[in-house]
């Protein structure tokens, strides 16, 4: 069973301009277009999520829940960050990195469609 910090988070990314959910390699990412912004990983214990983040890697990786995303997808800026059942993940900082991650892979045109729907 999914965590509700992982459904609160997958519901954030869907509702961006053009996203949706793919499943590869069995996995819950958040694509726009044919680009993922966000893997959820998969149905398990505790809570884990890989984002791209190349203004803010090098602060986020200074805490104890991340470190570099594997496959080499690290040096790209890639991050994940895992929690377990009882960690209280800073929610807010979750949703930052999503957006992040998305305003990183999106077409310009869907990152003004975010920005004037946030104005």
């Amino acid at each position: 069973m999914d965590s509700p910090i992982k459904e609160q988070l997958k519901a954030f990314a869907l509702g961006l301009p053009g996203a949706w959910e793919d499943h590869p390699w069995g996995e819950s990412a958040a694509k726009v277009g044919k680009k993922v912004f966000a893997f959820f990983g998969v149905p398990s214990t505790g809570f884990g999520m890989s984002v791209k983040l190349p203004d803010s890697a090098e602060a986020i990786l200074t805490m104890p829940f991340a470190r570099p995303a594997g496959y080499n997808l690290g040096k790209s800026g890639w991050v994940e960050m895992h929690f377990t059942d009882d960690d209280a993940p800073p929610i807010d900082l979750l949703l930052d990195c999503v957006e992040e991650s998305y305003r990183a892979v999106a077409p310009k045109t869907l990152v003004k469609e975010l920005d004037a729907r946030d104005a």
